[in-house]
């Protein structure tokens, strides 16, 4: 893609309504290595940081979406083990955490209901990023990262797109023409890390000319790994983990075996009576990014 078709085609319209597209519920087998392609903020002693980031647009090849949405789970099990997984419902799939969370939310017990928070999914994104400046890393400045952030930084998002009041100017974070830099502040608040600080400066051009932009453009990394199905655990190996995490056993039922389970003898119901709705605790979200950068801290 040209730079003068990615200028034209970077419309705020229709990445807004690909957002309300997006905006319904769905992990990638979490990698083993370290990605030296993220980006993350540092903090000092104080828990104060601060860098200026830039927001870019979908890369060439992608969908039209500049960043991706994943959802995971990451708990200790009474076996003192740690389970730390994409979910699979990110990619519209059967989650097994999910499936037992919901049936835990569903119990009514409140010690059930206790743990099915504990255990439920958490909201990541994922979009490139051109590093304005980093001053606890200047070797970072001037490069195309990504960056992995959560509700907090994705509400600044929203609200530079959809800004609350009308005097208010609206801003498109991942256009290089009339976007704006992004000031990330990062401050300690009992505890966590806390975003409120941070904004958007004014509009401006990334670079002053487009070869420059273009050289940037050309930088930025796919985004498709991260919601890949083949870069997914399936329910099986999901499940194994499970069990092993939450009573220090490998299950013997596959997912197969369970369907089977419930192939039971149909007994139909006369009567004019709508099932119950099953809750979900996973329809109960919150942000969680400050708790595991606490616990990476720590």
């Amino acid at each position: 893609m040209s730079i003068s078709t990615l200028r034209n085609q970077n419309s705020l319209d229709k990445l807004l309504a690909q957002v309300q597209q997006d905006e319904k519920p769905s992990g990638g087998e979490k990698k083993s290595y370290v990605d030296d392609r993220l980006w993350k903020p540092v903090v000092d002693k104080g828990g104060n940081g601060y860098a200026v980031i830039r927001f870019l647009p979908a890369p060439e090849g992608d969908s039209e979406m500049p960043w991706v949405r994943v959802w995971n789970h990451a708990f200790q099990g009474p076996t003192g083990q740690w389970f730390i997984e994409n979910s699979l419902t990110t990619i519209n799939q059967t989650c097994p955490i999910s499936e037992m969370n919901s049936q835990l939310w569903n119990s009514g017990v409140e010690s059930d209901k206790e743990i099915a928070r504990k255990q439920k999914r958490k909201l990541q994104y994922y979009a490139n990023i051109y590093v304005v400046e980093d001053a606890a890393n200047p070797e970072n400045n001037g490069k195309v990262m990504l960056y992995k952030f959560g509700k907090k930084i994705f509400d600044k998002l929203m609200e530079a797109m959809q800004p609350e009041f009308p005097d208010d100017p609206q801003i498109n974070p991942f256009d290089m023409w009339e976007g704006a830099n992004f000031k990330l502040k990062i401050r300690k608040v009992d505890g966590y890390w806390n975003y409120d600080k941070s904004e958007f400066d004014s509009k401006s051009q990334l670079k002053s000319t487009d070869d420059e932009l273009e050289a940037i453009y050309k930088k930025t990394h796919s985004l498709n790994d991260f919601i890949a199905p083949s870069n997914f655990k399936t329910y099986d190996e999901l499940k194994t983990r499970l069990d092993a995490v939450l009573s220090g056993t490998v299950a013997t039922k596959t997912a197969a075996a369970m369907v089977d389970e419930e192939e039971v003898p149909f007994t139909p119901s006369f009567k004019n009576e709508a099932p119950a709705p099953m809750a979900s605790v996973d329809a109960v979200e919150d942000d969680a990014m400050s708790y595991f950068e606490k616990l990476a801290n720590e």
